[in-house]
């Protein structure tokens, strides 16, 4: 459809999750919690990792570069959601829209690619155990994470011109409590077949190839050990069962939501509180309920903070 005497859209209305005001107050409790939550674990996490010179490996390095997305992810969808649910008009101006849809997805593909580093961070210290500081030096983590955070900005930066360049000239109803692709891209005047194609190529299967080669490198690392379990090598298996757990979580539903046409499917917003807030939350709890080290050192700096 071509925009003709239409004007172009100034503001999009987020329906949300629930339109019952009693179910907005529970939700909104719950959100608010699981927010609060996401910031002092994550900020736990953070100051604990730099506070001790005993957590200075290069998986603490990354845990807590994961700590930060998690904190940045979160803040970019969370409060504004929980503006919206105790506000009676649901609306975002299309620029702030398109900012939220940016940042989501740059804050998001930099966390899928660094989940991959920190599995490789796992195989190193596994499989090759006697290089693992010369390989993992503190210079090529940093060049690794720099190019976690460029290779998401890159991904984000082709997803939002492909977004903008759409004509939105009504309707503006936005079925979700947040700015993604699938929604939004929905209410383009025109054909949107081979836009959501081009998105899917992108971020439903960068996600399916990141997890298929996070999930060949676990059984790789299974057979690389089997036979010879040491204590450093159950150590290290256990966090990489954390790990697992983690990139399920990220993982499964970006698959199932971004890998398929868009405008064939209805709303999959309940499916992305699972990665949108469920995620954040159970993440700084998975990778400190099963790591001695994390609760040894935490339980000294709350020691430390008790004194003064």
């Amino acid at each position: 459809m071509a925009l003709g005497n239409f004007s172009r859209v100034t503001e999009f209305i987020l329906l949300g999750l629930s339109n019952r005001r009693e179910t907005q107050v529970l939700l909104f409790i719950t959100f608010l919690l699981a927010y609060v939550m996401v910031l002092l674990g994550n900020l736990l996490i953070i100051v604990t990792v730099m506070t001790d010179p005993k957590l200075s490996s290069p998986m603490y390095f990354l845990l807590c570069n994961l700590s930060f997305i998690d904190i940045c992810y979160s803040s970019v969808i969370s409060p504004r959601m929980l503006v919206d649910l105790i506000s009676q008009r649901k609306a975002i101006a299309f620029e702030d829209c398109i900012a939220q849809l940016f940042f989501l997805h740059f804050v998001g593909a930099s966390e899928m690619f660094l989940l991959t580093v920190m599995t490789y961070d796992r195989y190193v210290a596994i499989c090759k155990p006697l290089h693992y500081t010369v390989i993992m030096s503190h210079q090529v983590c940093w060049v690794l994470v720099s190019a976690c955070w460029a290779g998401g900005f890159l991904h984000s930066i082709v997803q939002t011109l492909l977004t903008i360049q759409l004509p939105f000239c009504g309707p503006n109803t936005i079925n979700s409590y947040f700015c993604d692709m699938p929604p939004v891209i929905r209410l383009a005047c025109t054909d949107i077949y081979i836009t959501e194609w081009l998105m899917a190529s992108n971020s439903g299967l960068i996600s399916l190839v990141v997890f298929l080669v996070l999930v060949t490198s676990y059984i790789f690392i299974l057979v690389m050990v089997r036979g010879r379990f040491t204590e450093g090598h159950w150590k290290a298996l256990s966090t990489c069962a954390s790990h697992v757990v983690v990139v399920t979580l990220v993982f499964v539903p970006c698959i199932f939501i971004y890998l398929r046409p868009f405008s064939t499917f209805p709303s999959d917003k309940h499916i992305c509180i699972i990665y949108t807030i469920f995620s954040p939350v159970v993440n700084p709890l998975i990778y400190t309920l099963r790591n001695n080290e994390v609760k040894a050192s935490m339980w000294k700096l709350w020691k430390r903070c008790k004194v003064f």
